[in-house]
């Protein structure tokens, strides 16, 4: 009688432990606010200087001496191509999780809005980077007509 206890108290713990035990419900992606106000715009910013700069660099080029010396390949997010074949939300999910040696954004530090605000704020890197210098001129060859010189105190 004192061997048959045991074996049913798993039997019955067994058959009570799904209606206990639930399973976490599938979480959501959360979603994009359809336009991010220039206040959450300039919050992300806070968040994007706290959390992410360290690596990233102010400017969004990832070019700063903690990833070199962490050997991290950052994208440059001053060029449009960086981003360019990103989505919003698999941007959102890399900063909420994490990838390689990226940290996440734990949910106690940036609410989901914020995050997706920082999105936004990140893309503004390309947006505002400055224009690509445009190439040098080719030079005139030598069966191209030089254009004919002004005379000195001529006005025109």
């Amino acid at each position: 009688m004192l061997k048959a206890f045991p074996l049913l108290s798993v039997v019955a713990l067994l058959a009570v432990a799904p209606f206990v035990l639930k399973a976490p419900a599938a979480q959501e992606p959360a979603k994009a606010p359809a336009k991010v106000s220039a206040q959450e715009l300039e919050k992300a910013k806070g968040v994007y200087k706290r959390d992410c700069e360290l690596c990233h660099n102010a400017n969004g080029d990832g070019k700063t001496d903690l990833a070199k010396s962490l050997g991290a390949s950052i994208a440059d997010w001053t060029e449009p191509k960086s981003l360019a074949n990103m989505s919003d939300q698999a941007l959102f999910d890399i900063i909420r999780h994490g990838k390689g040696t990226m940290p996440a954004e734990d949910a106690g530090r940036a609410k989901d809005d914020e995050v997706h605000a920082l999105v936004q704020y990140i893309r503004t890197f390309a947006a505002n980077a400055p224009a690509t210098p445009a190439a040098p001129a080719a030079p005139a060859t030598p069966d191209a007509p030089a254009a004919p010189a002004q005379a000195p105190g001529s006005g025109k």
